[in-house]
């Protein structure tokens, strides 16, 4: 698989430390993070040679940096398969607030376990890898650190438990990843 997307994890959300935070928890990014991002991008895609176009999930933190981008005469495209795990009854929460036991079922069958009634790995790790963006080659696309993970991990490895799955990248961090 050629190395073909170009993912940046969204800037750094407000209100998130401590939470819970996934594809039910829209949180606002500051202006100046956003925009920060969309230059990043912008000056990778004309060192890059890259179409003007970003794909990003539909949440602010993410929209927000493909906003500016589209201000600047970008094509920009909302696209929800690009959301961070769901983590149901859980997002938002702080993590004090979400009982032990829940967690500790959770690791326990990491994969296929539902956290909060949401999304289990196994959905992310699927939408993830059915995400086929129009064109082959430089895509770009603006997302979560789970989703990022995801698609890095891929469908075809054994599933992953608690223990195995890596950090998250950075916030603003990029990514190249299998098309």
């Amino acid at each position: 698989m050629a190395e073909a997307i170009l993912a940046w994890r969204h800037p750094r959300p407000e209100c998130a430390t401590g939470r819970c935070i996934g594809a039910g928890t829209d949180l606002p990014v500051h202006r100046r993070r956003a925009k920060r991002l969309a230059r990043r991008i912008q000056q990778q895609a004309r060192r890059e040679r890259l179409p003007h176009c970003v794909h990003t999930s539909p949440l602010r933190r993410c929209a927000d940096v493909g906003r500016w981008l589209r201000r600047w005469g970008w094509r920009h495209v909302l696209d929800a398969a690009l959301l961070e795990l769901d983590f149901g009854a859980w997002d938002g929460l702080p993590w004090s607030d979400i009982a032990k036991a829940e967690v500790d079922a959770w690791v326990a069958d990491f994969a296929a376990h539902r956290p909060g009634g949401g999304e289990s790995l196994q959905q992310l790790l699927q939408r993830a890898a059915d995400w086929l963006p129009q064109r082959s080659t430089g895509v770009i696309v603006v997302t979560h650190g789970g989703w990022m993970l995801a698609r890095r991990w891929g469908i075809n490895r054994p599933v992953p438990v608690a223990a195995e799955w890596p950090k998250p990248p950075a916030y603003g961090e990029r990514w190249r990843l299998p098309a």
